[in-house]
């Protein structure tokens, strides 16, 4: 009796066709997920994107359902679909596996390729797919994201590489490791053909495809959770002996250390891909469409506008007050001409006159040099307040379809510097900031406004990626100085704050820099290496903190006020020493009340910028901007 109490017993389980007909259910209706293991309804799974209702777990979606996803209907056209086996190392039983997982998976190889559009935009995408063999790279799989490369270079269009893999294929052995370099050496084909590729992570992408083609997107994305990594993390924790830490290796944890530039949503993918390709796309026929494009009502939220008049703001004709309107007023046909050609077709006399009088109250020059109604030390407190506009506002407000890119692609994601691509009046830019925050949680978010070494080398990698497009970069300047601590240093931060100014004085894309709030010394001087430097008119540029340079040189820091006057730290101070070429006005100090006054005066003088900037050759740009240091 209690012998039968441990013997093993079977039960016959019917096949999944007999079962269903048995329980009246039809195959396929349901089914697991791999994440939560519950019963999931399939249509529902399909109609949510195939991410589970209950759990929110993504299942693998197939190389078809991804191009059918993401790509206008009817537009994929597939290449190299049927491609011979290769077995380099005649392993054994290799090609009988290979002809299973085509049984199972429907597809000749791994990975699927070919030429679609997204938005109207042609576009070369490849979608692996894990069913095929778990989509490690061989030769095939090798051959045909090689090709893709290629042509896409050839043909000049951008890449998308959806990758998901466990790796190398090991049944084609040092073969499969030659597809590493292989594609590597693609990508970089295409970059020097100066096309967009955009790199996707799936769950999961490990192994040779992870330490190749996958990680050397100009643009990485990720799916929610994806595991992304070089070695898996089972190997890792048995290397090391140790528990790995929630999160490892998943989509967050490479967010968060600068290996990718944002975690996307499925249901957002069409959508994000199509704005990127609108922003990367032939730069050339962007600049011609976008400068059909005036400066209209639409674009500017004041539209009691201010034209700002280059000789107003200059010391060195030595303009006076009266001098200056005079020139206004000599001016005024062209400058009606001028805007009525931004859209307002109703100007008046009175509103022209109106005019005149407000830039001659704002521009205050009195006896050929600009003066400020403040006080140094009282800019400085201004620069500081708490509800002063930050870099973030201003992009928030000025620019349109604003898309963060994160990370330095070598150690983290530094929140004290923000920066990502954008439209200016239908024109695409790259903005960067540094970003402080409005309280006491931001703030320790943002580091107050200090960059790491990690945040000057995204500036870097976001000057590199826009230069590479042809698109103008505008810097938002703020903050009280690079960050300075041990560990800041342990990773270099003279090094990253001088290839700031290394790589940016060689940028072959014009460069603008607007100091908005603090200006502080090598940390606000890494991006502001530019073709122009503008200023607000209560911001500071210093070579280093009233407080910091009482206490060195009059050694008493409660000489600060004392010392800010001395520094020339002012907007009108700069400009008279030629270290600026523009005041921005503050009539009263920007903050969120007046922001629109601020905007749209910034928005004007931004599109005379680009516009005047926009047909400078590389070699001018570059020769301009050495020349405006060179002086110094």
């Amino acid at each position: 009796m209690f012998r039968s109490m441990f013997k093993k017993t079977y039960t016959k389980i019917n096949d999944a066709g007999e079962k269903h007909i048995k329980s009246g259910v039809p195959e396929g209706m349901w089914r697991k997920c791999a994440k939560c293991l519950s019963p999931v309804y399939a249509e529902g799974v399909r109609n949510n994107y195939y991410i589970c209702p209950k759990c929110g777990g993504y299942f693998r979606v197939h190389a078809y359902r991804r191009i059918e996803m993401i790509c206008d209907k009817g537009s994929f056209e597939e290449w190299n679909k049927v491609m011979p086996v290769s077995n380099p190392l005649q392993f054994p039983g290799y090609e009988e596996k290979i002809a299973e997982a085509k049984l199972k998976s429907k597809l000749d190889e791994a990975v699927v390729t070919g030429k679609a559009c997204i938005d109207g935009i042609p576009v070369v995408i490849a979608a692996c797919d894990a069913r095929f063999l778990m989509s490690s790279m061989g030769h095939n799989v090798g051959e045909k994201i090689t090709y893709a490369l290629e042509r896409a270079a050839d043909e000049k269009l951008p890449v998308i590489i959806y990758s998901c893999s466990g790796g190398a294929r090991m049944q084609e052995g040092i073969v499969s490791l030659m597809q590493m370099a292989k594609t590597s050496a693609a990508v970089k084909k295409l970059h020097e053909a100066g096309q967009l590729y955009i790199s996707f992570l799936t769950d999961p992408t490990t192994g040779g495809v992870t330490a190749s083609f996958a990680m050397l997107g100009d643009i990485i994305l990720a799916e929610p959770k994806a595991l992304i990594g070089f070695a898996g993390p089972r190997v890792i924790a048995q290397t090391i002996g140790t528990k790995l830490p929630e999160g490892f290796q998943r989509a967050e944890f490479l967010l968060e250390h600068g290996f990718v530039d944002a975690i996307v949503e499925r249901k957002d993918q069409k959508a994000v891909l199509g704005n990127i390709l609108k922003t990367f796309k032939n730069r050339e026929r962007c600049s011609k469409a976008a400068g059909t494009v005036k400066c209209n009502e639409s674009s500017i939220k004041d539209k009691s506008f201010i034209p700002d008049y280059s000789p107003g703001f200059s010391s060195k004709k030595g303009k006076s007050g009266d001098n200056l309107a005079d020139y206004l007023r000599k001016d005024k046909a062209a400058y009606t001409q001028k805007a009525a050609s931004y859209g307002h077709n109703d100007i008046k006399d009175g509103l022209v006159a109106g005019k005149l009088k407000k830039i001659n109250e704002i521009v205050r020059i009195r006896s050929g040099k600009v003066r400020s109604d403040k006080s140094a030390w009282e800019s400085v407190l201004i620069s500081r307040k708490k509800d002063r506009l930050t870099a973030k506002d201003y992009i928030d407000e000025m620019f349109s379809d604003f898309f963060e890119l994160h990370g330095d692609r070598y150690f983290a994601d530094d929140k004290a510097i923000i920066g990502g691509t954008a439209f200016f009046n239908k024109k695409p830019v790259m903005v960067i900031g540094q970003q402080k925050g409005k309280n006491l949680k931001e703030n320790k978010l943002r580091n107050f406004g200090m960059p790491s070494p990690e945040g000057y080398r995204k500036v870097i990698r976001l000057m590199k990626l826009a230069e590479a497009f042809k698109l103008p970069v505008i810097c938002f300047v703020d903050t009280p100085g690079a960050f300075c601590g041990i560990e800041a240093e342990e990773r270099g931060q003279g090094e990253a704050i001088a290839r700031c100014l290394y790589e940016a004085g060689d940028l072959k894309t014009p460069v603008l820099s607007i100091v908005i709030g603090e200006g502080g010394s090598g940390g606000a001087l890494a991006m502001a290496v530019a073709n122009e430097v503008w200023m607000l008119e209560h911001a500071i540029y210093s070579i280093l903190s009233p407080e910091g340079f009482a206490s060195i040189l009059y050694k008493d820091a409660a000489k600060c006020k004392e010392a800010a006057q001395d520094m020339r730290i002012t907007s009108a101070d700069l400009l008279n020493l030629g270290i600026i070429e523009k005041i921005i006005p503050e009539k009263k100090p920007v903050c969120m009340d007046n922001i629109d006054e601020i905007i749209s005066y910034l928005g004007f003088e931004l599109e005379k910028w680009i516009n005047k900037y926009s047909i400078i050759s590389k070699e001018e740009l570059v020769k301009q901007r050495y020349e405006r240091y060179r002086k110094f």
